[in-house]
């Protein structure tokens, strides 16, 4: 008998631990979510709804519906034809609406708010177009300098607890690894209504070019070594907290799938190597995670989850210290890699 990949993620059942995480290109439309579920996929989190982006659709069509105001009242042809369309999160709920009708796993939604009361107000939205959970996507870099780490936390948290009494959604928060004490924090975020975190945010970076003398976007897709940090923070976090961890980035190979799911995760999020290869990579991400159960005798993904966490590692101590100086000592100058090492 092959082994059972069944997990559960926010109190949802999972038939395995790959969920599709947010990204356009994977979830932009109805046939794409089919195609995710049919490779294999347990659950989808839809492309992030942007606060700021919704406020830049509705400025533009108020902008197009201006256009022509100046002229005669009966010249109607004046009147640009985009400003008949209306935008704003509307393609996004309907979008939800339609994959909860076709698919048969958990379709959920992803919500990045700029204003306290957008993200519950969203949020609502959001739960009557049918999201069988809610992750909110914090994506924002602070740059005030007179504003202090509490207070961004304070307002992190209230957030959490304002969305929490708002809706009866699962309630997930995405967040990146920059905080002063991930650990405070994140028993700060279950006190106040969060399930689970997904940890953590990739914060793409921006890049300069020399020659034109601008910022451009850059996007690196990742790696299988970007999953060392969301494994260290997990095993750290795992069974000291009541929150489901989902691992995000870094996940490309069924043996990323295997360490994630030891330190304690109990999902792993996928978009990077979809990305590159399409969902049909997720038929092999299923299949290694399965022989790899199978070649090692474990009966189900449940009796991976957590057996090497901090509480179950024989050194403890190795989660939390840098270990600079035996990994400098034990690191072989000039070595070069093949392309399989490196990845």
């Amino acid at each position: 008998m092959p082994p059972n990949l069944a997990t559960s993620w926010l109190g949802l059942p999972l038939r395995n631990p790959l969920v599709v995480g947010a990204a356009a290109p994977l979830s932009s439309d109805a046939d794409q979510l089919v195609a995710l579920e049919q490779a294999g996929a347990a659950a989808i989190v839809l492309h992030s709804l942007f606060e700021e982006q919704i406020e830049r659709d509705q400025l533009h069509q108020h902008q197009l519906g201006l256009v022509g105001s100046d002229s005669h009242a009966e010249a109607l042809a004046y009147v640009a034809a985009g400003a008949l369309h209306h935008g704003g999160a509307d393609p996004y709920l309907r979008l939800m609406e339609r994959g909860r009708a076709l698919l048969h796993i958990p379709l959920v939604a992803s919500l990045n708010g700029c204003h306290a009361g957008s993200w519950v107000r969203f949020a609502r939205r959001l739960e009557s177009a049918g999201a069988a959970a809610l992750e909110l996507n914090i994506y924002a870099i602070p740059t005030d300098p007179q504003r202090s780490s509490a207070s961004i936390e304070d307002e992190l948290v209230a957030i959490v607890a304002e969305v929490r009494a708002a809706v009866a959604l699962p309630l997930a928060v995405k967040l990146g690894p920059f905080y002063t004490n991930l650990s405070a924090l994140a028993s700060r975020l279950a006190a106040a209504g969060a399930d689970g975190l997904t940890l953590f945010n990739r914060f793409y970076q921006p890049d300069l070019d020399i020659e034109a003398l601008a910022v451009r976007p850059n996007l690196l897709l990742s790696t299988p070594h970007d999953l060392r940090l969301p494994l260290r923070w997990i095993a750290l976090l795992h069974g000291r907290l009541p929150l489901d961890l989902a691992a995000s980035g870094g996940v490309h190979r069924g043996t990323d799938v295997v360490r994630l799911l030891m330190a304690g995760g109990c999902a792993t999020q996928v978009v990077g190597a979809l990305l590159r290869h399409g969902p049909c990579r997720l038929v092999g991400l299923v299949e290694e995670l399965s022989n790899w159960l199978a070649d090692h005798g474990y009966a189900s993904v449940q009796e991976l989850i957590g057996c090497l966490d901090q509480r179950n590692c024989p050194d403890p101590a190795a989660y939390e210290r840098a270990q600079y100086i035996e990994a400098l000592h034990t690191y072989p100058i000039g070595a070069t890699f093949t392309a399989t090492e490196a990845w």
